[in-house]
């Protein structure tokens, strides 16, 4: 991504103290004209329009999710647990967030695989999508042509945003746009093409797994554990930081978007709700910015370069001028 693709904020000065949300106008822009900003409008979303595969899909894990106590056995739940970390963390904050979207780290052939493995059986789309979206976010952060602005409602931020049906030609135009040089990375395009045979073929190996663990019982504890309730409690740990880290928490810096650092949704989504850091200086690995904002992804990222298997790890948080 070259850095004109992502407009850095006007400003982001170290603040002394937390600020108070202002109210932002919907139809604030950042940047008038261009064709997608429709596109991820609310008004774009209507019955004609609905994207009735991913609707269906949410949809269906949500019930197995509700299903799940209802099948409760230890070897499903510890495994659950495991895939959240595995799935979240590493795939989704690690992977498709740090190190595709931003950039911040560079890492070994066979942990690029490993990592984008676990970043695809998340089930939060290809990694086109998850980062040309990601960077137009950015770009456009609680303006006009921001596809998941709380500002637009905190519902459609959540989760309506996503029920857009947009044609493959809107789509290769944003992801040409904002991420033309995953193009040209062999391992990513492989992802891209096969995303959905991994969901398919993650939901038939936990099916099998508990099969031959507990029968049919066991089949379904690990279909709506393991598959069905690990995705939802994922998803919506990550909706939680288009959502609420724009409503809710404290600010370290001024930005030219409402981002702000919230607590709770950086425990659900292992670092990521240190959401103001982050936009105040997107490009660089951590996201706690100060002694108590812990964050566990950035753990892992410095395991993984003891470990030799991440490099050219992007570090330089901001000194901070104290009130």
């Amino acid at each position: 991504m070259s850095s004109q693709l992502i407009a850095p904020p006007p400003t982001s000065r170290p603040s002394s103290a937390p600020s108070q949300r202002r109210p932002v106008p919907k139809a604030n822009s950042a940047r008038k004209g261009d064709p997608w900003d429709e596109w991820y409008h609310p008004d774009y979303l209507k019955w004609k329009n609905v994207d009735w595969v991913t609707l269906v899909f949410l949809a269906g894990v949500h019930a197995g999710a509700l299903a799940a106590p209802f099948f409760f056995s230890w070897a499903a739940a510890i495994t659950a647990g495991v895939l959240y970390w595995a799935t979240a963390s590493i795939g989704i904050c690690l992977g498709y967030h740090r190190y595709l979207s931003h950039r911040s780290f560079k890492l070994t052939k066979p942990a690029e695989f490993c990592v984008l493995s676990v970043s695809a059986i998340a089930g939060e789309g290809s990694p086109l999508a998850w980062s040309a979206t990601h960077r137009l976010h950015h770009q456009k952060s609680d303006h006009t042509g921001d596809p998941h602005s709380p500002f637009n409602g905190n519902w459609w931020s959540h989760i309506l945003w996503l029920f857009v049906n947009r044609t493959p030609e809107q789509c290769e135009t944003v992801f040409r746009k904002y991420a033309p040089e995953l193009y040209d990375r062999p391992m990513v395009m492989f992802f891209e093409r096969t995303y959905g045979r991994w969901l398919l073929a993650t939901g038939l190996t936990l099916l099998g797994i508990g099969y031959a663990v507990g029968g049919v019982f066991g089949a379904i504890s690990f279909l709506t554990w393991t598959y069905c309730l690990r995705m939802v409690v994922a998803y919506h740990s990550t909706w939680f930081v288009n959502s609420a880290t724009h409503l809710w928490g404290y600010r370290n810096y001024e930005t030219r978007d409402q981002s702000r650092n919230l607590w709770w949704v950086a425990i659900l989504a292992f670092g990521e709700g240190w959401h103001n850091n982050h936009h105040a200086h997107p490009s660089i690995a951590p996201s706690g910015h100060r002694w108590w904002e812990f964050d566990a992804t950035w753990c892992v990222i410095k395991l993984l370069r003891f470990c030799g298997l991440a490099y050219d790890v992007k570090t330089g948080i901001p000194e901070r001028q104290e009130g």
